[in-house]
């Protein structure tokens, strides 16, 4: 079950009182270790500009606590995933107590932009790899344009003559090393092309190496769905489960809890509620 579901059950409601405190102090760490400081960019125009971002690294030390804190829990450490620009850090954590498992999951889902950091270099990198690309657009094209005269020159010189163009071709993506052998055989013969390729890939190698990640995030509280649809925000979900023939069960008779599991319970949860006032008790 939830903690923090509506419920009339005088010991659930107990947890529900806690559960809310921290709830609201979440939001407060949330909200200060996401507040929002200047950051001097580049755009891919060169002109630069002020834009608001954030340190991951403030979220990343306070969901640590947790692990370090929450030692006789069991955790999965502090985890970050991805989805193109959508990002999303998270830690779960667990104990066990009697036939009755606590958890533990904090979770913040951000947006990621990247910009240029804003120096010299990336404006002569930019300027090297369009002087690059100019300078060479026409022997690029012909290159890429006679590509597939190429292949089938390259299969009949080593045998594949006469070969409908159809077979040839699916002789050619079928076989891997017939097709490294002939991608050799073409770069070989046209090594100013591939060396412009290459200095080429370095420079877009160079660029990415220069690039700065910033965040955005908004400072609310959602839930899971949410969480899976991809919005903005921090979750700090608690939940109860009883252990049944080894199956977790999110049904809970209050009335089969003696009074030992319940204080464990509520000493456990009153952790949390340390964890996020930052106190070290």
């Amino acid at each position: 079950m939830r903690i923090g579901n509506p419920t009339n059950n005088k010991f659930f409601l107990e947890l529900n009182l806690v559960n809310e405190k921290i709830q609201e102090e979440y939001l407060q760490k949330i909200m200060s270790e996401t507040k929002s400081v200047e950051c001097n960019v580049m755009l891919g125009d060169n002109t630069t500009k002020n834009i608001e971002t954030f340190d991951i690294k403030n979220i990343e030390t306070f969901f640590g606590r947790f692990e370090s804190r929450l030692s006789e829990w069991r955790s999965q450490g502090v985890t970050y995933s991805a989805d193109e620009d959508l990002r999303r850090i998270f830690t779960k954590s667990e104990i066990r107590i009697e036939n009755y498992i606590l958890s533990v999951h904090v979770s913040l889902q951000y947006h990621v932009l990247l910009y240029y950091k804003p120096i010299q270099k990336v404006v002569e990198l930019q300027k090297k790899l369009a002087e690059l690309i100019d300078s060479n657009e026409n022997s690029e094209s012909k290159y890429e344009n006679e590509g597939d005269r190429l292949i089938i020159e390259k299969l009949n010189e080593i045998g594949f003559k006469d070969m409908p163009k159809q077979e040839l071709f699916e002789l050619f993506y079928n076989d891997e090393a017939l097709a490294a052998k002939i991608k050799k055989m073409i770069d070989d013969s046209q090594s100013e092309v591939v060396d412009i390729q290459s200095q080429k890939n370095q420079l877009f190698k160079e660029l990415d190496s220069l690039l700065l990640e910033t965040f955005h995030t908004t400072a609310i509280i959602i839930d899971e769905q949410k969480l899976v649809n991809g919005e903005e925000g921090c979750l700090c979900n608690i939940d109860l489960e009883f252990i049944d023939n080894g199956a977790k069960q999110g049904l809970i008779d209050e009335s089969m809890i003696n009074d030992k599991t319940k204080s464990q319970i509520k000493q456990e949860i009153k952790k949390i509620l340390d964890i996020v006032l930052d106190n070290n008790s």
